[in-house]
């Protein structure tokens, strides 16, 4: 999918993990958890630059992220666009 056919969702997902993506890179201070961060976010762009992700990896993905850098504050901004973007594609199922 390209340009207009591509679902709206994916290209939000693909413009918050691309963000976070280069925050997380110019960040200078080393955190115990970062290359869990930088692995999850570098799944997550493989996920959209191959259509509609599982929703249950990508929320998966997000956990990891945010249990890595959640304490970071500096990156706070860029990981609620994440999690924003992941939330488009719809709410867990409840149990």
């Amino acid at each position: 999918m390209t340009g207009s056919d591509e679902d709206p969702r994916v290209a939000e997902l693909r413009t918050a993990v691309s963000r976070l993506r280069r925050e997380l890179a110019a960040h200078p201070a080393e955190f115990p958890d970062r290359a869990i961060a930088e692995d999850e976010l570098a799944a997550l762009a493989a996920m959209a630059a191959h259509g509609i992700p599982e929703i249950p990896r990508l929320r998966s993905s997000l956990l990891l992220i945010a249990g890595a850098i959640g304490s970071v504050s500096a990156l706070t901004r860029g990981l609620t666009q994440v999690r924003d973007a992941v939330e488009l594609f719809g709410e867990p199922p409840r149990r």
